[in-house]
């Protein structure tokens, strides 16, 4: 009887170190497409000095990072938007952040910091960190207003 109980305790084991270890796993592809949206967001608004990026319906700026979020599988279930960020499309949060250097116009020049989102469905750790722990964030350099375009 001693035995059966010694093999239940390692087949326990072991099963816990799988799920330890596949969970290790999924955080890091989550975190690592997280991050990659971030900076492809981010590359894009800079490209498009933030023209369209923003607005409501299809805009050059949009359909690039779309194309991307499907081509890498990124979709967040629980975007959740902080500090007066604004989410587009449940994609990724937008807010101005910073001043504008000495010697600029601060109305017409600005800095917008992109957040998104780790998407990982741990119950436990959500519970205990809150989905803000997992959020990636990034500004972008100093865009000018004025060269950008409306929606």
């Amino acid at each position: 009887m001693q035995e059966a109980f010694g093999g239940l305790l390692n087949i326990f084991i072991i099963v816990m170190f799988i799920i330890i270890v596949e969970g290790i796993l999924a955080f890091t592809v989550s975190y690592t497409k997280a991050f990659r949206m971030k900076n492809y967001v981010i590359s894009v608004i800079e490209q498009y000095e933030g023209s369209g990026c923003f607005c409501d319906g299809g805009t050059a700026c949009k359909d690039k990072i779309y194309q991307h979020a499907d081509q890498i599988h990124y979709k967040p279930t629980a975007l959740q938007c902080h500090n007066g960020a604004k989410s587009v499309d449940g994609l990724f949060c937008v807010s101005t952040t910073g001043s504008a250097p000495e010697g600029m116009n601060s109305s017409t020049n600005k800095y917008y910091r992109i957040v998104t989102q780790v998407d990982i469905n741990i119950p436990i750790i959500n519970n205990i960190m809150g989905l803000e722990f997992f959020q990636v964030s990034g500004d972008t350099r100093l865009i000018n207003l004025q060269s950008a375009g409306d929606c």
